[in-house]
């Protein structure tokens, strides 16, 4: 039974589920939806969901909910992972941790590559309606101005990226000789950051540097 994977390439949350599942040496397939057309994902979920990733799993279709966000990355903890992504030593301020890197990192990250990603839309009708999508939550001009403080950006997602780099100065990752999901969140942000722009982590950052290219190279085997 294969595993598929719904997502949007450059999606924070879904580049750790794809380095997850190749670490654990899961096959799969991907899905790639539609920046602006949802309905596949809204008629897979029966109408309860329209973000990404969505899991498709034989007749099971896993996804965030309200009772729990990590959902996707607790079930292939269950399912694959053989408890390895939520190990129970790190209960509590691992889940801190995580929230620290899908909010306030993911919220400053983004900004750096979604002007690219749009640029990258060859369908005008729907970069039009992607970008429109962006200034009902932001404000009109949003991406523009995004584009425009790059480097104000950039100095602000590495100042928030700091306490990563002194605790991966004293540890191979962040909670355990082997890495957790948190890992794994982050190495999903930093990835969405560099996606399509111009920007790259900065060379100062070298133990986080040193960190993600073990990442890169895990596996569970």
């Amino acid at each position: 039974m294969t595993l598929i994977l719904h997502e949007l390439a450059h999606s924070p949350y879904c580049l750790p589920v794809k380095r997850i599942l190749e670490a654990w040496s899961v096959p799969f397939e991907t899905r790639q939806i539609s920046a602006w057309d949802r309905r596949s994902l809204i008629n897979l979920t029966s109408g309860a969901y329209y973000q990404v990733p969505v899991l498709e799993y034989g007749d099971r279709i896993v996804h965030e909910t309200a009772a729990d966000p990590l959902a996707v990355a607790h079930f292939l903890d269950r399912e694959f992972c053989e408890g390895g992504l939520f190990p129970q030593e790190c209960v509590g301020i691992h889940e801190l941790v995580i929230g620290h890197i899908e909010d306030k990192l993911e919220g400053i990250g983004f900004k750096l590559s979604d002007p690219y990603v749009l640029d990258k839309i060859e369908d005008l009708g729907e970069r039009v309606m992607t970008a429109r999508h962006k200034e009902r939550k932001f404000g009109a001009g949003c991406v523009e101005k995004w584009r425009q403080d790059g480097p104000g950006l950039a100095e602000e997602f590495e100042s928030a990226l700091a306490p990563y780099e002194l605790r991966l100065a004293h540890a191979r990752h962040l909670f355990a000789a082997n890495p957790v999901y948190a890992d794994f969140a982050l190495f999903g942000v930093i990835g969405n950051a560099e996606f399509a722009g111009p920007y790259e982590l900065d060379a100062g950052l070298a133990n986080l540097r040193r960190w993600r290219a073990e990442l890169r190279d895990f596996s569970s085997i």
